[in-house]
């Protein structure tokens, strides 16, 4: 009782609660900026923490955390230009809600889904964190390797009709990871003797051209599909507490399992809220009936945003009491504790508590905050479609280039931004969607590395891999999964084309 008088107390100081206020609303903007996430964010902003005591600098940090997740929606909806990773497949249908009007219907289901979303993450974090840590070290090298193949199979859900075109984009973003020095063997792939590839293809960059200097590209030349010039679009007028009831009573279900899956990705160290955003998007659309997946359906922004924001919790689980952490934005977080003097594991819970449960309630005031402020600020978010377009690209594009450049400082990053801008225009002419080359170089170095570990480890045995991997119940258990997913995307499939044929038929018979 005394200890959580005492955190009580600190939580609700001034200072605390500005601190909290600064971060949150830090993090959003910074994840609404193409390229300037919230691992960025974390790391420029780290210095300043250590004036703060440690739990005011964790929770400045953790808020930071918090609302880049939910603020990489925000320029992905409007206009088509994700802030982070994790909003790669909100933009999908975000943006074509926005082209038909509903721009502030989609920044409303984002920002509940992304407030329910972080707070059934942080409730896990609260109660079953010891628990969950020991579950997250039973997945080993060929569990991972596993999970990042199951994580492929949603490719079907990320093309639309054209599911070759889709397998062709998800094999260049491996063919793109594959570049650079091998991190098993040291080899060089794919530099053809460019110093600057060694290094590889790094996400964050390739990401920005793809997706922003793309749409800007696409917008200035006329290269865009008509009425897609959001300068033309006039918004509808919608309600807070309609969508909110509409979120609740028609995507529930989504909501809750997709925040289940953001929640376990999270868990498992080395993986983030981008994977759980593609596997929670890819079972949505294997349970859409209507077929409408891709044509702005509310369940397709729900469904990665509310896992994305309970990947944080997730994320925080094995970092805060094993010392692992679950992303690389909680690896930095991890860097921010030990700078306090705190060391990670589970005496901190019991030497640290009163810092430790400051800030996990902290975040669960910041996903407060974090919700007002997306709720509060949807129409000064939306205004930005009043601009004409050759307002917005310029600025567009310098954030762009500045962001794509804060990664590594180095100008070889902005190069890679404008090449796969080029790239992305490109994939846009021949209709070769774009998501599943982000998807692809995300899980192709996880493949990969969790391969090479795995024929390390069977080659010392003598065993064979086939036999090693059915020998273990976790790998037999995504296995399953993987072959339940690839069957419902299937489903999925001849579901659309059975809906656009019986909406032809109807529509030839209103004709006649």
């Amino acid at each position: 009782m005394e200890l959580m008088t005492q955190v009580l107390v600190n939580l609700f100081s001034i200072q605390t609660l500005v601190v909290c206020f600064l971060g949150t609303a830090a993090g959003v903007v910074l994840g609404a900026i193409p390229g300037m996430n919230g691992g960025i964010g974390i790391a420029v902003m780290l210095p300043f923490t250590y004036a703060m005591r440690p739990e005011q600098g964790l929770l400045f940090l953790g808020g930071i955390y918090l609302g880049s997740s939910y603020g990489g929606s925000i320029s992905g909806i409007l206009i088509n230009c994700p802030g982070t990773a994790e909003a790669s497949c909100t933009a999908l249908e975000g943006y074509q809600m926005t082209r038909k009007g509903e721009g502030k219907s989609a920044l409303y289901f984002s920002v509940i889904a992304s407030g329910i979303g972080s707070i059934i993450g942080l409730v896990v974090l609260l109660f079953f964190a010891p628990v969950l840590s020991s579950i997250s070290v039973m997945f080993g090298p060929p569990e991972m390797m596993l999970l990042a193949i199951c994580g492929l199979t949603i490719v079907g859900s990320l093309t639309g009709k054209n599911v070759p075109k889709g397998l062709l984009a998800a094999l260049a973003g491996l063919f793109l990871a594959m570049i650079g020095i091998d991190g098993n063997t040291g080899a060089m792939r794919f530099t053809f003797g460019a110093r600057a590839l060694r290094g590889g293809i790094n996400l964050i960059p390739a990401i920005i051209g793809l997706f922003a200097i793309a749409e800007m590209i696409k917008q200035g030349t006329g290269l865009e599909e008509p009425g897609g010039n959001q300068t033309a679009l006039q918004l509808k007028q919608v309600r807070f507490p309609d969508i909110w009831k509409e979120t609740w009573k028609k995507y529930k279900g989504v909501l809750l399992k997709s925040s289940a899956i953001g929640t376990f990705i999270g868990i498992l160290p080395g993986t983030g809220g981008a994977i759980a955003s593609f596997l929670a998007y890819g079972e949505a659309k294997g349970r859409d009936r209507e077929g409408t997946f891709g044509q702005g359906n509310p369940a397709g922004i729900v469904a990665p945003e509310s896992a994305n924001n309970a990947a944080v919790g997730g994320s925080l689980v094995p970092m805060l009491s094993l010392g692992i952490p679950g992303s690389s934005t909680s690896a930095i977080m991890f860097g921010a504790l030990t700078i306090h003097g705190l060391v990670p594991g589970q005496r901190l819970f019991v030497d640290h508590g009163e810092i430790v449960y400051t800030f996990i309630f902290g975040m669960f005031l910041a996903a407060v905050i974090m919700v007002a402020i997306g709720v509060f600020g949807i129409p000064v978010f939306a205004s930005i479609l009043k601009l004409n377009i050759r307002h917005i690209i310029p600025v567009v594009l310098m954030c762009s280039l500045i962001g794509a450049y804060s990664v590594n400082n180095s100008v070889y990053d902005v190069i890679v931004a404008i090449g796969m801008g080029i790239f992305g225009v490109l994939l846009a002419k021949l209709g070769i969607p774009n998501t599943p080359v982000v998807l692809g170089l995300i899980l192709g170095s996880i493949i990969e590395s969790n391969f090479v570990r795995t024929y390390t480890i069977v080659s010392a045995q003598g065993k064979s891999i086939l036999l090693y991997v059915l020998t273990r119940p976790l790998c037999i258990g995504i296995l399953l999964l993987t072959v339940y997913l690839i069957y419902a995307n299937i489903k999925a499939l001849k579901r659309g084309k059975e809906v656009q044929q019986d909406s032809k038929i109807q529509q030839e018979l209103q004709e006649e």
